[in-house]
């Protein structure tokens, strides 16, 4: 043992047991690593301050811990000039300086014509042959789905046919979704005819007239026509001086008779900037659209970024990124203030929720009206744009978190009977409600549907420069019965049998289709839980052409364990085979936690490990207890062991990084409206005498660990050598780096023999049990290890290692 073992904890000597080897293996990754350490690129990039293991070129012991590493207690080095509060963070708090220097960091400023980018090896590249495929290339992957290849032969007919149609009668897929251009109302761009140009999709109504701030509120006044295919339309010509009449930042709205012979009152549906209706105005408490029309387009300063291999994910909610008086947050004040910290931890690409309007706050940004317009509370259109281009600035991919699964059923200030009719953009009848979301469902057969659909994804592309989408609720989509009360168990019939909608399946092959042809490299993510097989391959093959799935198996088990279980009971074998079950050539978002498991009724990783000692135990001013150190040091290890062996990309919610304790609770009626849960109190990552400090660190180290090394990318050597489940230890190589997990609570083993691939000297880059890490430095750091020719655990070199209790060691070679 070694004086850093905590008291109490005792050794467990000798080798591992090679009864429990293993499991997966990949193509091997070739070459030597050059040990660079971790993060030397985003240390340039973003002024990190990292430990001197991690620095190139810098010998001897980091200097940054104040604490003392001995047998028991962990005390506080004090003295005369000597700081005692704590750690310093790895990033300091960004201030607005500090982020205007990083958002143009590097960055090449262009006019308003950017450079579009162009498409990598690893980038889905459109087949432009698409006529001559059949849908059944993806069995190649799968020979189980030979069984399957009439249905896969079937869909991709019908996504041909569909295409087809549209090219035929549209001139193309792109310009089929061009809807945005045409429908709403816009300044007219025929200088024969200047003014106000407005066209809706109403067929069911039987009157239609624009009005709103420009006419006093006069709904008599401008009437528009209706042509036989559905379509109103109205011309408002220009006034004598050239301008048209109404002005930049001003309230409209539809007034329409309905189907039924009901007078009542609509946003266009295609409207792209909407508020709430101030008190005392006639429309007031719902919502009217805006005009804009700023004097000055937003121009885009930034080139868009070439899409990561390694997908590293910040899923954030602007509106919840607060601090200080709970209030909902600003897209300026997110610029200003949060993005600096997903850069400096090192995320390569942020996904943002709740983007798309939503009257109803508390809905999470799910039940949208509005699906071409940002939310208005965080700010006006521009500030969304100013968001983007700074992210853009900065290196770093936007993903927009779009709902095309369901519609809210508001009627006023929804898209819910907009012409009085049942269906129109959904479908009649209980196939277009969602039984449990209170939710319209999307009629995906509809061709102007579809036009609705396919030009929002390339609004969002074109307008906000989005770099890809989370696509939300996939399995509703997927099947008749929404996936409700299936376990997908039985087979792959339960995949390509008559529940499944052919439609909506179709509608999504040619969203992947498009997006993936507008903007190279442009990532697309699927929610769902069904494990629908050819999700993630290429529409060309008889895939959907998702780039990505989010592995939802992953924090669902991550939960139970920590709910039901001791973490002496879990077993090893049951991690891994949750974190590597995940369909062969088709790649997966790994997380431990996103915001799902941060809501109201339930509680983060954070709090299900610690609870009431995060508000009691996390001060660096007295020695941490059982609870907050056992805490701290599976929180790291859950987050590390995730990404290692989840996928090809990881995510984690905003704030969950440093344990974010409590949950997620938006304003409602059950909390008297309060703000208080929807916010994110930055402030105790930033405090140099509290534990949250430590997590956060290492999520930047994880960050840094993966950029330096990277394993996340598609086709990474992955092995699995070892699950114990005696001494609770995983061992496994991704990448070029070897990983040793140790979960057991007490014991530490010393002489633990694990197998490795490639021969070699062997340096430690990583280690949970840093100081800086809230560790006890029980390792020492700059060891330098040699690796025998005895095979071990189906390996044919091993090493011996000294694996400390409740820590995660990486190591890679250093010749």
């Amino acid at each position: 043992t070694t004086s850093a073992d905590l008291a109490g904890h005792r050794l467990g000597l000798g080798r591992s047991k090679q009864g429990s080897t293993g499991a997966m293996t990949f193509s091997p990754s070739g070459g030597r690593v050059r040990i660079l350490l971790a993060v030397a690129s985003i240390a340039s990039a973003s002024a990190l301050s990292l430990p001197s293991s991690l620095k190139p070129g810098r010998a001897g012991r980091a200097p940054l811990p104040v604490m003392t590493a001995s047998a028991g207690p962990l005390r506080l080095r004090g003295g005369a000039g000597e700081d005692t509060s704590g750690y310093k963070s790895i990033y300091k708090v960004p201030g607005v300086a500090e982020a205007a220097a990083l958002r143009v960091e590097g960055k090449k400023k262009v006019g308003k014509e950017l450079a579009k980018p162009t498409y990598m090896k690893w980038h889905q590249i459109p087949d432009q042959n698409w006529k001559t495929k059949d849908g059944a290339e993806v069995i190649k992957w799968d020979p189980s789905l030979e069984a399957c290849k009439g249905s896969l032969q079937y869909r991709y007919g019908k996504y041909k046919e569909m295409k087809s149609r549209i090219c035929e009668v549209e001139g193309s897929l792109e310009q089929f979704a061009t809807g945005f251009k045409k429908f709403g109302v816009h300044i007219s761009d025929d200088p024969a005819k200047p003014g106000i140009v407005a066209y809706e999709w109403a067929p069911g109504a039987r009157a239609l007239s624009l009005f709103g701030d420009f006419n006093g509120w006069n709904k008599a006044q401008y009437p528009y026509t209706k042509d036989d295919f559905g379509v109103w339309y109205l011309y408002i010509p220009a006034k004598a001086d050239g301008s048209v009449i109404i002005e930049h930042d001003t309230r409209y709205k539809l007034s329409i008779t309905t189907s039924t012979g009901q007078d009542t009152t609509r946003i266009p549906a295609w409207a792209d900037y909407a508020v709430q209706a101030p008190k005392g105005a006639p429309t007031h408490p719902g919502y009217d659209g805006v005009f804009w029309n700023p004097p000055n387009r937003y121009e885009f300063q930034n080139e868009l970024p070439v899409t990561p291999r390694s997908l590293r994910i910040y899923e954030a909610h602007c509106g919840m990124s607060s601090q200080g008086t709970p209030n909902i947050n600003t897209y300026d004040l997110f610029r200003e203030l949060v993005l600096p910290r997903i850069k400096k931890l090192g995320y390569n690409a942020i996904q943002f929720m709740a983007i798309q309007e939503h009257p109803y706050y508390a809905s999470f940004g799910y039940h949208v009206t509005h699906l071409f317009a940002a939310s208005s509370r965080c700010g006006d259109p521009d500030s969304l744009k100013r968001l983007i281009d700074d992210a853009h600035a900065m290196g770093m991919s936007v993903l927009l978190d779009i709902v095309h699964s369901h519609a809210a059923t508001n009627v006023e200030d929804g898209l819910n009977k907009f012409d009085g009719t049942d269906g129109l953009y959904f479908k009649e009848g209980p196939e277009g409600h969602h039984p449990q979301w209170d939710s319209r469902i999307y009629n995906y057969g509809s061709w102007e549907v579809l036009r609705f659909l396919l030009s929002n994804l390339k609004w969002w592309l074109e307008e906000y420069k989005f770099d890809g989408f989370r696509f939300d609720g996939i399995t509703s989509v997927l099947y008749k019965h929404h996936g409700i009360g299936h376990c997908f168990v039985n087979g792959y019939g339960e995949y390509f049998g008559l529940s499944t909608d052919i439609e909506s399946c179709v509608y999504l092959m040619l969203a992947n289709d498009l997006i993936h042809s507008l903007r190279p490299g442009c990532i697309s993510i699927a929610e769902d839980v069904s494990g629908m097989p050819t999700l993630c391959r290429p529409v060309a093959e008889g895939g959907f052409g998702f780039d990505y799935r989010l592995a939802m198996a992953a924090p669902d088990m991550w939960i139970k364990l920590l709910k039901e279980m001791t973490d002496d009971q879990w077993e090893m074998g049951h991690i891994v085979h949750t974190l590597t079950n995940r369909r062969y050539k088709e790649k997966v978002i790994c997380y431990c936690e996103s915001h799902d498991q941060a809501l109201v009724g339930d509680k983060t990783v954070a709090f299900w490990l610690m609870d009431k000692e995060m508000y009691e135990g996390m001060s660096i001013l007295t020695p941490a207890n059982s609870i907050v150190d056992r805490g701290i040091a599976l929180h790291k290890m859950i987050r590390m062991v995730t990404m290692a062996l989840g996928g090809e990309g990881y995510l984690t919610f905003m704030g969950n990084e440093f344990g974010h304790p409590e949950w997620i609770d938006f304003p409602r009626i059950g909390n008297d409206w309060s703000y208080h849960c929807a916010r994110r109190q930055w402030n105790l990552a930033d405090m140099t005498h509290l534990r949250y400090i430590h997590l956060n660190n290492f999520d930047a180290a994880m960050n840094g660990l993966e950029e330096a090394f990277p394993f996340l990318q598609e086709g990474a050597h992955e092995y699995v050598s070892l699950k114990n489940e005696g001494d609770k230890v995983i061992v496994c190589e991704k990448g070029d780096l070897l990983f040793v997990f140790n979960f057991h609570p007490t014991n530490s083993y010393q002489g633990y023999r694990v197998g490795v691939g490639v021969p070699g000297k062997y340096k430690m880059v990583l280690d949970s049990d840093w100081a800086e890490f809230g560790g006890h430095e029980r390792n020492y750091r700059h060891a330098e290890l040699f690796t025998s020719s005895e095979n071990w655990c189906s390996r044919p070199n091993s090493l011996s290692v000294y694996s400390p209790s409740r820590t995660v060691v990486v190591y890679a070679r250093a010749d």
